[in-house]
């Protein structure tokens, strides 16, 4: 029989602000069912004797406590004694995030993994949104200066970001081509994105969570004073919003293809009624806040149609 214990492969929880966190909100939610939580570090991943062992450690979750958790009991675990396993490590999209989905496909028979490590690895989150490029602000992916160039001379101000980064970081708004910030970025990044700007992202956007295939609810994101960035983790302040019919029907669109996909939990983002290319697979956010907002529990939504 399997034990009642839900892995989660993530940042540590030092590093999580309890107030948002949607991996802290997802464990606390399950250990009311009596299921124990492990937590480890990708880093500590490992194919031991064709086993896959994990170095990390149970912990306990409590809102009401200033320090919300507690480490109850370090040790090495064998993997297929879970019953579900979270991959929730933030990006970047790295040689390291690729290895250990390909640890985990040796499991993901024997036990649940959210999301397909398969399905993770092949649905790049920026690059997947090519698929909808009819609903997006017009954006290019690459990494050819003259390409670059053109796309500026077209829109004048452009968003510019990495493929695989997350939370706001490295993203800038530029007014003007200039050769030697595009060497030095194409040079850290590869593949960049750009795309252009919509203005109406000073009233927000709005984050859309897709859980097993079924739009469950949204919120928007109001960026600070000055800023042009929206993740709550730049200081943008949630509220809580409903989707036009327009972005339900994309919503739905994405949400069925990506359960076909295997992607079971992910988070799109509009502005201005427009998908702005990020398809957040890897690690989710914002399910706290929404709950926070609305009194609905995605979580609860979650694990049922996990269970399911």
């Amino acid at each position: 029989m399997t034990n009642k214990i839900i892995a989660i492969q993530g940042n540590h929880p030092s590093k999580l602000n309890p107030r948002t966190d949607t991996s802290i909100f997802l464990a606390h939610e399950i250990q009311k069912k009596n299921y124990k939580i492990f937590y480890y570090d990708p880093k500590d991943l490992s194919i031991i004797n064709f086993k896959v062992i994990a170095k990390g450690f149970f912990v306990k979750f409590d809102y009401r406590k200033k320090r919300f958790f507690k480490i109850l009991k370090k040790q090495k675990l064998e993997l297929t004694r879970c019953k579900y396993l979270l991959v929730r490590q933030d990006p970047p999209f790295n040689l390291e995030y690729i290895c250990s989905t390909l640890i985990l496909d040796k499991i993901k028979k024997r036990v649940k993994v959210i999301n397909d490590p398969a399905a993770i690895r092949n649905v790049s989150e920026k690059l997947f949104s090519t698929k909808y490029q009819k609903f997006m602000p017009d954006t290019i992916f690459s990494q050819n200066i003259d390409e670059i160039r053109k796309f500026f001379k077209k829109h004048k101000k452009v968003i510019v970001k990495p493929i695989n980064s997350y939370s706001g970081n490295n993203i800038y708004l530029l007014t003007k081509f200039n050769l030697k910030f595009f060497q030095k970025f194409i040079k850290k990044h590869n593949h960049i994105m750009c795309q252009k700007y919509l203005p109406k992202i000073k009233e927000g956007d709005k984050r859309v969570f897709l859980i097993n295939g079924k739009v469950c609810g949204a919120i928007s994101r109001i960026p600070k004073k000055g800023s042009f960035l929206s993740n709550l983790s730049k200081g943008a302040k949630p509220i809580n919003i409903k989707l036009t019919n327009k972005e339900m029907k994309i919503s739905k669109l994405i949400s069925k293809d990506l359960k076909k996909d295997k992607i079971f939990f992910a988070g799109i983002d509009f502005i201005d009624e427009q998908l702005n290319g990020d398809i957040n697979v890897t690690s989710p956010t914002g399910l706290k806040t929404f709950y926070d907002l609305s009194k609905i529990n995605l979580a609860s939504t979650f694990w049922r149609e996990l269970k399911a």
